[in-house]
């Protein structure tokens, strides 16, 4: 039976390298202390105008991104720095790391959401049908935190991935808050929970461990 996560789409890859592209083109004018445009970003990448705007419609949506990256780098530089191959430590790690500050900085992820959402339904009615609005970083951070798992199949290891995206990030947040009504401190153990049973599923373990111990 076949994986339900698909492979890579080589065509995703290449828009992702645009989509970066323009990213870090607009990091450099940062650096020379210029707030970039989507133009200017496009000049400096040199692409087309159009093409930035695919990517990055509004300003707004440009200062998100370049934001997003700001607030990522304790992530980065966490998992840059792991000393433990037990991959369940590792997972906690980042999702200690990761949904605090999301937590902490509501606003701004919420603000974030919805810009990529605004971006995503921009580009879906100018005709984009796999338009790329993120980097993808939960992704490529989930693949660093399970990397420890050489017996994992390697669909099982993508099924695995794609599942604990769901417990880190805004979107977590805002079910928890919104959907579920938690408080942050209930909030943050779900996810916690829910990361190590989904864990423990794709391992062959007793994923129910600790349950009880999540909510009153």
């Amino acid at each position: 039976m076949m994986s339900p996560v698909k492979a890579e789409d080589p065509r995703a890859n290449q828009k992702a390298r645009t989509r970066a592209a323009i990213i870090a083109a607009a990091q450099e004018l940062q650096r020379q202390g210029t707030a970039p445009t989507v133009e200017q970003a496009a000049e400096q990448a040199r692409v087309s105008r159009a093409t930035a705007y695919r990517y990055f419609p509004t300003k707004e949506a440009l200062l998100v991104e370049l934001t997003e990256n700001t607030r990522a780098a304790p992530v980065e530089a966490l998992l840059a720095n792991l000393t433990t191959d037990d991959v369940e430590q590792r997972l906690l790690l980042l999702l200690d790391t990761f949904d605090h500050r999301v937590f902490a900085e509501e606003e701004h992820f919420r603000t974030a959401t919805r810009v990529f959402l605004d971006t995503w339904l921009r580009s879906h009615r100018n005709g984009d049908g796999a338009p790329v609005v993120r980097e993808g970083r939960r992704m490529r951070w989930l693949e660093t935190v399970l990397a420890p798992l050489d017996d994992l199949p390697p669909e099982r290891k993508r099924l695995l991935q794609a599942a604990l995206a769901l417990t880190l990030g805004g979107e977590a947040m805002i079910v928890m808050k919104d959907v579920c009504r938690l408080d942050n401190d209930e909030a943050l153990a779900v996810l916690r929970w829910a990361a190590t049973a989904l864990l423990r599923a794709a391992l062959g373990e007793d994923p129910a461990s600790g349950i009880h111990a999540v909510l009153p």
